[in-house]
Parts: structure tokens; sequence; C-alpha cells
């Protein structure tokens, strides 16, 4: 058939197409990835790129704080936040949080808290509030402050209920509280009456009567029923023991004779709570890492059984079993549903309303327990746990 008139093909047109077809196909330009030295960052460097200066002090930071040297890592954090736009917010919140780090190991807590508390204000959705609460965590852990570190891990807990890895750090802060020592606390009369025993060995006297009266202070332990059996090779054998084990015998200034722990005021029931509460967040986190375990593989599948092994190891320490152990392990476990999980698991970042994100971040400690634990205190009610 012919074509219409003014529809007719040249030659030329075909002939590149056949002459690639008759000869070898044409091969892509060779790819030549750009590569960089190692630590390329760390040599002297004229930028004239704002952009470049930027990284390059923040790599230099980041090199600095892996090798521990943290005067160094806080000088180019320093020297990265003065250069970097106002417009640039995730990377500039990035380098805030790891110069209140810095901060916090050089021993500047006070400004790194400022720089938390900066960072706090501005948080606008979930991913902000948690890195801002893992940076508090981090400060107060270095400065061993357990009420400041237990309300962190509970706000994080009520941002992100199934992640296991907090409900075990909140038990373990849970069990350092229980482990503290009972406070030495002596008078000038008592001074006076040891005599000429000298200053240590009236504390060794002192720690001897302490330890009984702190074995009928918190005696509900070994009553129990069940489901507490004290041990002497943890740090919940007895009351006395416990005392000969962790007691200083070092002679002691003045200043030093009397300090206070956290029993002074949890008195008797306070301290069966603290047990309670930690039991029961053991077992939430050992919960939730069984229901990861069937969808991982490889080093988090390690990972996973290794903390549930200790966790197991925790619980027995604790002297957690019998009729007690099933009762917590129902009332931790009722909302786990695993498809609500997995849904959590994908952390999805979600923007918060001001009102909701003030509501999260000044939740009350007082707020949370009730939350978790008051009605497994009902449940344990009927246990004879004082005496």
């Amino acid at each position: 058939m012919a074509l219409p008139l003014g529809f007719e093909f040249e030659e030329s047109v075909f002939e590149g197409g056949c002459r690639e077809r008759k000869g070898r196909p044409s091969l892509p330009p060779a790819y030549s990835p750009r590569r960089c030295e190692p630590q390329w960052f760390c040599e002297e460097r004229n930028c004239e790129d704002a952009a470049e200066s930027v990284n390059i002090k923040k790599f230099r930071g980041d090199l600095a704080y892996k090798q521990k040297e943290f005067k160094n890592a806080a000088c180019e954090y320093s020297g990265c936040l003065a250069l970097l736009p106002l417009s640039n917010v995730a990377m500039r919140r990035d380098v805030q949080e790891s110069h209140a780090r810095c901060l916090a190991h050089l021993g500047r807590h006070k400004e790194a808290l400022e720089i938390a508390e900066t960072l706090r204000n501005g948080a606008t959705n979930t991913d902000h509030v948690t890195a801002v609460l893992g940076l508090q965590l981090a400060i107060y852990s270095t400065l061993e402050r357990i009420e400041k570190i237990i309300g962190c891990l509970q706000q994080l807990i009520s941002l992100h209920p199934f992640h296991p890895g907090d409900w075990k750090s909140l038990a373990e802060t849970y069990v350092s509280c229980l482990q503290s020592p009972a406070p030495v606390s002596l008078s000038e009369a008592d001074l006076l009456q040891c005599g000429g025993l000298g200053l240590e060995n009236c504390l060794k006297v002192s720690s001897n009567e302490s330890g009984f009266q702190c074995c009928r202070k918190h005696s509900w332990r070994k009553d129990f029923s069940l489901q507490f059996s004290p041990r002497t090779n943890n740090g919940f054998g007895t009351c006395e023991e416990g005392q000969r084990e962790n007691r200083p015998t070092r002679a002691l200034g003045k200043s030093e004779i009397r300090h206070t722990t956290m029993f002074d005021s949890m008195g008797e029931e306070g301290s069966r709570d603290v047990w309670i509460y930690a039991c029961a967040s053991f077992v939430r986190a050992r919960l939730l890492f069984q229901l990861m375990q069937s969808n991982q593989s490889s080093f988090a599948l390690e990972s996973n059984l290794k903390a549930q092994q200790e966790i197991e190891d925790k619980i027995t320490s604790l002297g957690l079993k019998g009729d007690v152990l099933s009762l917590m392990t129902s009332a931790m476990g009722e909302d786990l549903v695993p498809e609500k999980l997995k849904e959590d698991i994908q952390g999805e970042v979600k923007c918060l309303s001001a009102s909701a994100l003030t509501s999260l971040m000044t939740a009350s400690t007082v707020a949370f327990e009730q939350k978790w634990f008051q009605k497994l205190r009902g449940r344990l009610s009927h246990l004879d746990c004082c005496t």
C-alpha cells in the first residue's frame, strides 16, 4: 500500500539505527564514583561553600565525640551552630543535642539542661519529643538523679508504650532504688556513747543496729507468701546480710556521717510498691520482647534473646514466681494486640498539637503509676504483704 503524498520517510532516518544494529552496541561511559579519603574532613581546608564548612565541623565534632574528646567536640559543635542557618531546623536540633551531650560529659550539666529545655520548647512532633527525652535521660544518668531518670523513662513509655527497652530500663532503675543501702544517721549523742571505740568502729556498731531495723522495717519481703525468696547471691538477700555487704567501714568525716537514700521517703509501703513496679516492668518488657521475636532474625534476634535471658535472671533474683507472676503477666499484657504493636514499631512520626505535647511532657510519676500499676496493686491487695 502506497503512503499518501507527504508521508514518505527519508532513508536517512533509518541509517543510524541500522548501523548500530550491525555493529557492536555502544557501551555507557564508565562510572567513576567520588571517593573520600578516611577522615578527609580533618585536613585544613579553605571552603568557600558555607554548607561544606558546616558539614566539616559537624563531622569533626562527631569524630571527636566518638573518641571521647568531649572538649574538642564541644568546640566543633559550637562552630557548626554559628554557621548553621536558622532555616535548617533538623540539623540545628541534631547539633544542639550533640553539643549538650558533650557538656554533660564535661560536667557542665546546667548548660546541657538549658539546651535540652530549648529543644523541648521547640518540639513539634513525637520524633522531637523522643530525642529530647533521650537527651535528658543521658544528662540525668551522669548526675545519677534516680527520680529524674524514672520520670524520663516514664514519659518515653507514655509516648512509646510498646518499646521493650524502655520498660527494661525502667525496671532496672526501680531495682536500683531497692538496692540502695539504708542511711547512716549518727547524732552527737551517738558519737559520745561510742566512747573509745573510735568513729569507724562506732559506724560498724550503728550499721549492725540499722541492719536489724531495716529487717523489721522491710520484713514484708520475707512474708510475701511464696512469691519472694531472699537470696544471698544478689542485692536482695536478707537485710542484715545486705548491710554487711554494702555498708562502708572506712573512717568517715563528720560531714559524711549523715546521708539519705530513697528509703527515707519510701517507707515500708513505698518500698513494697517499688518492688511491685520493678517486677511488673520486667514482666511487661519480656512480653514485648517475646511478641517481637517472631519477626526478627540474625543479630536482632540474638539481642532479643539475650535481653529476655537477662530479664529472666532479674525476675528470678527478685523472687517473683507462682500465682503473682501469672497475675502480673496477665495484667501487664492486657493491651498487647499484635496489630497495634506492629503499627507502633513502624515508628511513624506524628505531629502533635502544642497542648498534647505539653500534656505528654508534664505527665507526673503519680499519673503514670496509677495508669500502669494501680490495677495490679489492687489485685495483689489480698496478699499479706506486710507484717
